[in-house]
């Protein structure tokens, strides 16, 4: 059987712009043929609509002269970068991944601004006394009444990620009744309850989700998801809340303006 590592030489032709001139191809210029596919399939992609279907493993393999595995490497690849999707027993084009700014803005106002409907689905609110660990990140008391709300995030019914928020219940004692879960957190603690963030601390990682986590946000447990930890505080510098936030891999990214 073929080895879809087996080398080809030259480079992809119509090389999509802004990739790197030799992208993917080693100094001894062979490259793998799994790679060679993948290219090909690459420009194919550009030329579909999203939620169009691609070709069959078996058409791509007999049109690009290489075995079905060879083919599933070069899929498994798109898969993970989020330039196809799975949908029923085929593979079709994923849309452009989601831009969501590093800023105080809310995921709400990101999703909202590139022209998605964002939304959140509840799976628990509940509360318990602050752990040793969380007390010593935030500054919260020890043992003092702490909300968890965990809501799978979407966008156009799309889940996305999973969010994971922790807030002293004392500063929102009724957020089980008040709060709509499928809203903005940052809206509710702007509008009903008069606090506005001050400053946040984040710290962005790489990690593959839990068993439990991929079953909600509907991964596979392989897929590689951007975790980002959140500590916001309002004007003051008391604490608000910290969040816990897995974003998908193949379809989010993270931007950020930088200047002097």
């Amino acid at each position: 059987m073929e080895n879809p590592n087996d080398s080809l030489t030259g480079y992809p032709e119509n090389q999509a712009p802004g990739a790197p001139i030799r992208s993917g191809i080693p100094d001894h210029g062979r490259i793998p043929k799994y790679y060679a596919v993948k290219a090909q399939v690459a420009l194919l992609i550009d030329e579909l609509a999203e939620g169009e279907a691609l070709p069959t493993e078996r058409d791509l393999a007999l049109r690009h002269g290489v075995a079905r595995e060879t083919v599933r490497q070069a899929l498994r690849e798109l898969l993970l970068e989020g330039r196809l999707r799975r949908q029923g027993r085929g593979t079709v084009v994923a849309g452009a991944k989601l831009e969501q700014p590093l800023s105080l803005a809310s995921y709400t106002e990101g999703v909202r601004r590139q022209g998605r409907t964002p939304g959140r689905h509840l799976i628990t609110l509940e509360r318990f006394p602050c752990p040793p660990a969380l007390a010593a990140e935030t500054g919260l008391r020890r043992g003092e009444p702490v909300w968890h709300m965990e809501r799978v995030l979407l966008a156009d019914d799309e889940r996305m990620g999973l969010e994971s928020t922790y807030a002293a219940v004392s500063r929102m004692p009724d957020l089980d009744t008040e709060f709509e879960p499928d809203s903005s957190f940052y809206a509710y603690l702007r509008d009903r309850l008069g606090l506005a963030l001050g400053d946040v601390d984040e710290r962005i990682e790489t990690v593959l989700a839990t068993p439990r986590e991929a079953l909600l946000i509907g991964t596979p447990p392989a897929l590689p998801m951007l975790l980002i930890h959140r500590v916001s505080r309002d004007a003051e510098g008391v604490p608000l809340e910290r969040v816990r936030t897995l974003y998908r891999g193949d379809r989010f990214s993270f931007t950020t303006h930088l200047a002097r």
